[in-house]
């Protein structure tokens, strides 16, 4: 029990412990909870709402700075599993049960073209050398009265291969296109939760919003929607697929 994430690599690490259930703070009923899920009453399907670091971490940057981009120049690594891509204890997201769920998808491509007008005007983004650059790199989400109609639909058919009931969260990630500075490694878009009896299976549906789910924040603090690919991926990378953005002046 803690109240957030403890560097537990040596029990990760242990191969004579099989499971770790964290509790967080469960209050006065917490010793129900635990013993439920301990004797299998209770099947759990909870995810990390944090990234478990390693002990390092604290020595990287100081715990005064607020700043979630990585600084290169101090050092610093990053914050959240949005920036941070180094050696962990756990990654945000992560969850077990005593079940398991398979994934399927109905999309493998998606393709959103995008009608500028004469007032709605390009914005310039940078860019790693060596990186393709759109002609028009992005547009002001705020310049984008056309938004509502820019949607990517699909599902996500989940089910239960294992012998129990469970509780799966699916939980959805957008990747920015490549090389764009200063962009997420990736951050969450959408998720959803379904229980599914030992067997069973559900189709979850999607509906994503291209100036809602794939801008991006810039150095400035303006939300632009980037042109070129992304990716959409569910769950742990255990499926995914491209989504281009462009935009025709």
């Amino acid at each position: 029990m803690s109240a957030g994430g403890v560097d537990i690599s040596f029990a990760k690490n242990n191969s004579n412990i099989k499971g770790i259930l964290w509790a967080g703070y469960p209050r006065e009923e917490g010793g129900h909870a635990i013993a439920d899920v301990v004797f299998g009453t209770h099947n759990p399907g909870g995810k990390l709402p944090l990234t478990w670091h390693e002990n390092s971490y604290v020595d990287m940057l100081p715990m005064t700075s607020m700043q979630l981009r990585p600084l290169d120049i101090m050092g610093y690594p990053g914050r959240t599993y949005r920036f941070f891509n180094d050696s962990i204890v756990y990654p945000f997201g992560y969850g077990l049960s005593y079940t398991n769920f398979t994934y399927k998808i109905s999309s493998s491509e998606q393709s959103l073209s995008i009608q500028l007008n004469k007032f709605q005007h390009c914005r310039d983004l940078n860019y790693t050398d060596g990186s393709f650059k759109p002609p028009c790199p992005a547009v002001l989400i705020d310049d984008l009265q056309q938004c509502d109609d820019q949607n990517v639909k699909f599902e996500v058919e989940v089910q239960n291969i294992g012998q129990k009931d469970g509780r799966e969260t699916v939980i959805l990630y957008y990747l920015p296109p490549a090389g764009i500075q200063g962009a997420p490694i990736k951050q969450v878009i959408a998720f959803d939760k379904v229980f599914l009896a030992a067997g069973e299976s559900q189709k979850v549906p999607f509906k994503l919003n291209a100036c809602k789910s794939l801008g991006v924040v810039s150095f400035n603090g303006y939300t632009l929607l980037p042109a070129g690919s992304g990716t959409i991926v569910i769950g742990d990378d255990l499926l995914s697929f491209p989504i281009s953005v462009n935009f025709q002046q």
